[in-house]
């Protein structure tokens, strides 16, 4: 059955425009589960603009749901990873000036260093997964280097979404969509989980979750965005409610 992990990343982005103590990540993490999550996602960025360590290290002691902590491979990251032992660790592009993720991992581009990353993490017990556009050899690339959850980025099938006037119908979405599926369907035939996510919001997920085989959606600005004015456990209750109906 399809879950959703919810990404509390811009909890935190509020917390620390003022610098303060609320609101509080964990908190809404609690609420997140309440509200029917099955995971919680945070990025522990190196410029630490949101999450901090100390979120991670509480989240990890108080959640009782999944884990998965969006890192960089780099060798700070990897040893924090190991130190906390989330029940996954998800690879991703990271640039200090950008606003968000604005792609996916080269893998097939720096496979060797990845997969030393890989095999660090399996020592400590920890899944790995790869965040990668959907191209076959990023595909291909994470079987070789060992990873066993590829993530799938969403964002231009999102985008096209929204630039098309939210019709699912359209050219532009119908290719993208594809994209996505074709790549799935390479995941699980090369023994890897399927997973999705990037922009994903209540307008745009359903054509995404009724994809065949994918496991787990991760939707983050959407749901905190919904939560504002709804609250954070009927936000994701909602969410949960349309991925469910679509699968």
């Amino acid at each position: 059955m399809i879950e959703l992990g919810v990404n509390i990343d811009h909890v935190a982005t509020v917390r620390q425009a003022r610098r303060t103590y609320e609101p509080d990540p964990v908190w809404a993490a609690v609420e997140a589960h309440l509200g029917g999550a099955d995971g919680i996602t945070v990025h522990l960025r190196e410029d630490r603009r949101h999450i901090q360590d100390h979120d991670v290290r509480r989240l990890r002691d108080l959640t009782h749901i999944k884990l998965n902590l969006e890192m960089a491979a780099t060798d700070e990251m990897v040893a924090i990873a190991c130190g906390l032992k989330p029940e996954m660790a998800m690879l991703v592009p990271e640039g200090r000036h950008e606003i968000t993720t604005e792609g996916g991992l080269d893998v097939a581009g720096q496979e060797a260093r990845l997969k030393g990353v890989v095999a660090r993490l399996a020592e400590a017990g920890i899944v790995s997964s790869v965040f990668i556009d959907a191209e076959l050899p990023q595909v291909e690339a994470a079987a070789r280097i060992g990873a066993r959850v590829c993530e799938i980025h969403t964002g231009p099938y999102a985008h096209a979404f929204h630039g098309k006037g939210r019709d699912a119908e359209s050219p532009a979405v119908v290719a993208e969509l594809e994209k996505i599926r074709l790549a799935g369907q390479a995941i699980r035939d090369l023994g890897m989980r399927f997973n999705a996510g990037h922009a994903l919001n209540y307008v745009n997920v359903q054509p995404v979750a009724r994809l065949p085989g994918v496991r787990e959606l991760h939707i983050g600005h959407a749901i905190v965005s919904r939560a504002i004015f709804i609250g954070m456990q009927e936000a994701v209750r909602e969410m949960k409610r349309l991925m469910r109906e679509a699968a």
